[in-house]
């Protein structure tokens, strides 16, 4: 659990000064809440406790991001700061070599996935 709390909390040193980002959290400027899902997701996704699920049920995480509208920016300053939270983390050399491409084989299709200004009725936001 520590890796992703270290991981999670690199992440969001980048998020709490994003223009872009960070007035999509509702509790900022305080990211407490935050850090604490998205670290028990992460563990959880990765085989560690299932605390992320017993707190808050199933992830449907493009569900918990329609109300936010996520874009290409969006998504590319997410990707920013999570690939500088995966460089930084996994420079330590007591991470196994291949732990930050595995990272970002996942952070990026997912990061996509939670795009929702398409326009079709999945979307948070029709076409204009």
């Amino acid at each position: 659990m520590s890796f992703f709390e270290r991981l999670v909390d690199a992440f969001y040193e980048g998020v709490a000064t994003d223009e872009v980002l960070l007035p999509l959290y509702p509790e900022q400027p305080d990211l407490t809440g935050a850090r604490h899902r998205l670290t028990l997701f992460l563990a959880q996704y990765w085989g560690g406790p299932t605390t992320y699920m017993d707190e808050r049920g199933h992830p449907k995480l493009r569900m918990r991001h329609m109300p936010f509208h996520v874009g290409p920016l969006e998504r590319d300053r997410w990707l920013v700061h999570m690939a500088a939270a995966v460089e930084q983390v996994c420079a330590d050399d007591a991470i196994p070599d291949g732990v930050a491409d595995e990272l970002t084989a996942y952070f990026v299709p997912a990061a996509e996935h939670l795009r929702n200004d398409t326009g079709l009725p999945i979307s948070s936001r029709r076409p204009t």
